[in-house]
C-alpha cells in the first residue's frame, strides 16, 4: 500500500494524553509534558517509545515488556533547552550535524552540536506497509540556515513495527552551493545494567577496543582515574562485564575498530542483562565508520551507551578535523543514516549472541 501521512500541528497537543491514530496493532497518542514539551507515544502490543517531534526529534524513553531502555538521569521530564546538557536524560538524540562531540580548547560549538535541541519546523505521522509488515513512523523536518553559513534540510524519523525493535533514521540534504561539513552520531543512551555483558563482533583487545586517553574538559581527573585509564588501555576486556563498582565515574570511553558485519553489511552489538534478555543495536559501518562506547554510573546519572554509531569521534571539531574525520557533503547531496535498536527477550537475545559469535570476537 502507499504510505498515508497526517500532519501534526502543535495545536493538537494538550496536557492530557489522547489517542490520535491506530494502524493495526500500532497506535499513536499525543500529549504535552508539564514542562511544555510536546510528545508522541508510538505503541504496539509489547511496549512504546516516546518521541519529542519538535525538540530535535529526540527519543525521550523506550519501554518493552516492562523493561525501561533509557538511561537514568536528573530530569524527570524533558525541558525546553538550547543545548542537550539542559535536558540530558533521553534514550536517544541526534548529535551533530555541523559539529559534534565535546568542544576542545580550539572549538566554539556547543556540546554535541546544534541539532540535539533544534526546533523542528513540522512533524507528521506516516502509516504504511512493506515486506516486514505494517509500520507507523514519526517524521520531523527542519530547514536550517545561517546567514553566510550552512543551509541544510534534515528529516529525522522513528519507525515502530510489531515486536520490540524500532528504527531511528536521519536524512540530511545540503542546500548550500558550497560543500558542508558533516559530523553525525546517533547518540543512543541505554540504561546502565549492573552485571551486564557486552557482546560485540570484535575482540576486547587494545587494538580493537581502544580506550580514549584524552580527557575532555567536563571530566576532572585525579591520579587514580588516570591510572585506571592506563590500565584499561592495556586490558579493555575488564569492561566486557559491567561489574566493577565505582569504575565508571568519571566516564569511560572506548573506540571500536574493525567491527565485523553480516551478509547485508550490518554489524550487531548487544548488552546482555543478567536476566538473559538484552538491549540490541544494528547498523552499517559503511554509513557509520566510527563507533564509540560511553559508560557512566554515579548517583546522578547512569548510562551504558555500548555502541554509538557515528561518522566521527566525539573530541570536537578541531580534533576531528586533524584526524580527517570530517565528512564533506557536496552541494545538493543527501546523506542517509539508519539504526535498528531496542529490546530482545531471552530467546531472541540468545539467537543474536550466536550470530555475533559467528561473526567473530
Amino acid at each position: 500500500m502507499a504510505e498515508v501521512s497526517v500532519a501534526l500541528p502543535r495545536t493538537l497537543f494538550g496536557e492530557a494524553e489522547a489517542p490520535f491514530l491506530s494502524w493495526g496493532d500500532l497506535r499513536a497518542s499525543l500529549f504535552r509534558y508539564a514542562s511544555g514539551v510536546d510528545a508522541v507515544r508510538l505503541a504496539n502490543q509489547r511496549g512504546d517509545v516516546v518521541v519529542l517531534p519538535f525538540l530535535g526529534q529526540m527519543i525521550w524513553s523506550a519501554c518493552f515488556d516492562g523493561v525501561e531502555l533509557a538511561m537514568r538521569g536528573m530530569f524527570p521530564m524533558p525541558r525546553p533547552a538550547a543545548t542537550i546538557i539542559g535536558t540530558y536524560g533521553c534514550f536517544a538524540f541526534h548529535s551533530g550535524l555541523l559539529r559534534n562531540g565535546v568542544p576542545g580548547p580550539e572549538d566554539d560549538h556547543p556540546v554535541h552540536g546544534e541539532f540535539p535541541c533544534l526546533a523542528m519546523d513540522r512533524a507528521m505521522l506516516i502509516a504504511g506497509e512493506d515486506d516486514e509488515g505494517k509500520y507507523l513512523s514519526l517524521v520531523s523536518e527542519v530547514d536550517y540556515a545561517q546567514g553566510f553559513g550552512a543551509h541544510y534540510r534534515a528529516s529525522p524519523r522513528v519507525t515502530l513495527r510489531a515486536g520490540t525493535l524500532f528504527d531511528i533514521a536521519m536524512n540530511v540534504e545540503n542546500l548550500s552551493f558550497r560543500p558542508m561539513d558533516l559530523m553525525y552520531m546517533c547518540h543512543i543512551n541505554f540504561a546502565f545494567v549492573p552485571g551486564g555483558r557486552i557482546e560485540q563482533p570484535l575482540p576486547f583487545t587494545p587494538e580493537a577496543t581502544v580506550v580514549r586517553q584524552a580527557v575532555p574538559a567536563h571530566v576532572h581527573p585525579d591520579p587514580a582515574y588516570l591510572a585506571q585509564i592506563a590500565a584499561l588501555a592495556a586490558h579493555p576486556e575488564r569492561m566486557a562485564v559491567l561489574d566493577e563498582s565505582g569504575a565508571y565515574d568519571p566516564e569511560q570511553v572506548f573506540y571500536l575498530r574493525g567491527l565485523r558485519t553480516d551478509g547485508r553489511g550490518v554489524t550487531h552489538l548487544m548488552l546482555r542483562r543478567p536476566e538473559r534478555d538484552a538491549f540490541a543495536i544494528g547498523y552499517k559501518p559503511h554509513d557509520f565508520p566510527k563507533t564509540v562506547r560511553w559508560i557512566l554510573e554515579n548517583p546522578d546519572q547512569a548510562v551504558a551507551a555500548f555502541a554509538l554509531p557515528a561518522t566521527c569521534e566525539p573530541e570536537g571539531y578541531a580534533a576531528e578535523r586533524r584526524k580527517g574525520n570530517i565528512r564533506a557533503l557536496a552541494p545538493g547531496e543527501t546523506a542517509r543514516f539508519e539504526v535498528r535498536t531496542g529490546y530482545l527477550a531471552a530467546p531472541q537475545a540468545a539467537a543474536l549472541a550466536r550470530k555475533i559469535a559467528a561473526l567473530g570476537r
